[in-house]
């Protein structure tokens, strides 16, 4: 299987969350690429979300080894679903996030089958992780007993020469703020909402600091953070907004809690204001020690012939569906840019070394190399 013939391939397919016809078109070409193979499993649907691609080799709810991703993309450009390369980099929408590391999954995945590979493997790609990854959990809660020993995630694309090994917990918050409605020329006759939101937000910057490009930053980046990201209140600019609203993103590492979280809201809320936990997930945290990820990264230093650092990040990961059933998670991608932006590529060498590497441990693995 040539991985970049294939992730082009599906690059084509505008498979952006929520485009049911296009995501079902890519779903069904990679079932049939699979069909003669001996791959078990299939498409797997579930009431109000959307699809999710599980193929593997065996019956089974205890894997060696599942590589876990996505086929859906961000919206982009009409120009983005032609895929080119230049300049040794593979541009277009999904280049980096992450269809080309879909492509690896399945490359993985064609090498098991072919070489009968004595481990239980499996690749699962959901359809709208860009939008909070409902038919994942709805495929994990339709499979409470699936365990895998090992999960390879790719969708951490950015730099070849970093394994992740801590993500942060993403937790969601909506805060509401009841006012008064007035007129704008008599304030004293309402309760203006804007203000109280924006006097309870004032609270919580006292304990978690806002951080900028070209502001303040802070010298140690393992922290947790918080940014606004919506804010809205008001219908029109002569009167009082009676309501306010803001969703805020929270950031918390491993060594915080939502329940430590949801003190230091209490405190900070004002009279009139309150505060709902719109999502709340688990921090992935793996250990550096771990011999399955030493030997996963002895063997891509090898293919590299360059070192390979450890690095924290602050963003999510699906696998953490996996880390809090006991899975080893190896967090490990290609080296590209412009991932959501127009200029998206991948570094073509890189997505190739990634499939090398994965096929490399998957037979250490299997017992055919040491």
């Amino acid at each position: 299987m040539n991985v970049i013939e294939l992730a082009q391939t599906l690059m084509k397919f505008r498979t952006e969350t929520g485009n049911a016809e296009e995501i079902r078109k890519c779903l069904e070409y990679i079932t049939n690429l699979f069909r003669d193979t001996g791959a078990k499993g299939g498409i797997f649907e579930y009431q109000g979300v959307s699809p999710v691609l599980f193929l593997h080799n065996g019956e089974s709810s205890e894997y060696d080894v599942l590589c876990l991703g996505h086929l859906d993309v961000v919206p982009a450009a009409d120009e983005m679903f032609t895929p080119y390369i230049r300049d040794g980099k593979l541009f277009g929408r999904g280049s980096l996030d992450m269809k080309s590391f879909a492509a690896v999954a399945l490359n993985s995945l064609e090498h098991v089958l072919k070489n009968k590979l004595p481990i239980k493997f499996g690749v699962i790609l959901s359809t709208d992780e860009e939008k909070g990854s409902k038919s994942t959990h709805a495929f994990m809660e339709a499979h409470p007993d699936l365990r895998a020993k090992i999960v390879l995630d790719n969708d951490v694309g950015g730099d070849i020469l970093k394994i992740i090994t801590k993500c942060k917990n993403p937790v969601f918050v909506k805060i509401s703020a009841q006012g008064e409605a007035a007129h704008g020329s008599t304030p004293w006759d309402g309760v203006d909402a804007n203000e109280l939101l924006m006097q309870t937000l004032s609270n919580i910057r006292k304990i978690y600091p806002y951080y900028s490009k070209g502001g303040v930053q802070p010298q140690d980046q393992w922290i947790d953070t918080v940014h606004v990201a919506i804010m809205k209140g008001g219908e029109v600019s002569n009167i009082i907004a009676g309501e306010a609203e803001a969703v805020l993103d929270f950031r918390l590492t491993e060594n915080s809690s939502v329940e430590n979280l949801k003190k230091n809201l209490d405190r900070c809320m004002v009279p009139g204001v309150s505060y709902k936990i719109s999502s709340e997930s688990t921090p992935v945290v793996m250990d550096e020690s771990n011999p399955h990820i030493l030997d996963y990264k002895r063997f891509a230093e090898q293919i590299l012939g360059q070192k390979i650092e450890f690095e924290h990040i602050g963003g999510a990961t699906d696998s953490r569906a996996f880390a809090v059933r006991g899975s080893t998670v190896i967090m490990h991608s290609g080296s590209g840019e412009g991932m959501h932006a127009p200029g998206e590529y991948v570094e073509v060498d890189s997505v190739e070394k990634i499939a090398d590497i994965q096929i490399r441990f998957l037979d250490k693995l299997a017992g055919k190399q040491s």
